[in-house]
């Protein structure tokens, strides 16, 4: 692992207030007006001519009809209607480069999506949909899952929480810092690898938890750097719990420092370029660390 920034504490005092379910499919709870989705018409059956629209990655947080709603890491979340002619396929195999298609109905609440869309009227049609076979089959066990299931799941949640609830201090075990392009949140295979080395070692704690804290250089407005901050932190999220295969009830609640705390000088490129960086925090409670 990488080493520990002196000043990560400042980060960390903000964000252990509560352990959380960040971005995963058994802690999103949608308000009943949000999952409300209201379908208006049919969209055509050739979306070749349609102006293209943003690509929108995140999870399926409601379903209704021809129509599903996508929420991003960022907490946006978008509505987004299905057509006869929008392409779902799921990626298995070695690299994810074998692809199967899929039915509308694989399309599950809770199931991780990166949705290609062209613009319609006011609104945005899926022209293709693309998942991962082993999220699918996670998210088919999740809704086909037995109450015994979800009840050893629960009972280790609580369990954690039950030890850690009253704790607010930490031994800092190790950080990773993943760093990013001006303006992007897009993982390179460089720090997806040092993202999952990471999930690893921590893994082989008791008791670990893992803290992560997003930061930008010193481009851009506060308001800017404070979103893309929070998008990092969330991309870094998801990789960790659905690549790396980390638990959701072990990662603290991620938080997005914007420009604050950083790693070197924002005067230079280099310091910039430093400073454009995730930090992943293995913690242990002092109150738990050896039982």
């Amino acid at each position: 692992m990488r080493h520990i920034s002196r000043s990560s504490g400042i980060a960390m005092g903000m964000a252990m207030l509560a352990i959380a379910m960040p971005n995963t499919i058994a802690a999103q709870e949608l308000p009943e007006a949000e999952a409300d989705i209201t379908v208006n018409g049919l969209p055509p059956a050739d979306l070749s001519g349609l102006t293209e629209g943003p690509d929108i990655e995140g999870f399926i947080s409601a379903r209704e009809a021809n129509r599903m709603r996508v929420t991003s890491p960022d907490g946006n979340s978008t509505a987004i209607t299905l057509a006869d002619a929008t392409q779902i396929r799921a990626s298995k195999g070695l690299f994810g480069i074998n692809r199967s298609k899929l039915a509308t109905d694989a399309l599950l609440n809770g199931l991780p999506v990166t949705v290609k869309t062209v613009q319609w009227g006011e609104g945005l049609v899926a022209s293709k949909i693309n998942l991962r076979n082993k999220d699918l089959k996670t998210a088919s066990m999740i809704r086909n899952g037995t109450a015994q299931g979800f009840a050893e799941q629960t009972a280790a949640t609580e369990a954690l929480r039950g030890r850690m609830g009253d704790i607010d201090k930490y031994n800092i075990k190790g950080t990773t810092n993943v760093y990013f392009d001006t303006g992007k949140w897009r993982l390179t295979s460089q720090a997806e690898g040092e993202l999952c080395a990471a999930a690893a070692q921590a893994e082989s704690m008791d008791n670990a938890l893992l803290l992560v804290v997003g930061y930008t250089d010193s481009v851009g407005s506060q308001d800017y750097n404070q979103v893309l901050s929070e998008r990092r932190a969330g991309r870094v999220v998801n990789f960790l719990q659905q690549a790396c295969g980390w638990k959701p009830y072990r990662m603290l609640t991620p938080t997005g420092m914007a420009e604050a705390d950083p790693l070197a000088n924002n005067e230079t490129r280099e310091g910039k370029a430093q400073n454009r960086r995730v930090a992943v925090n293995v913690l242990v409670s002092k109150s738990v660390e050896g039982l």
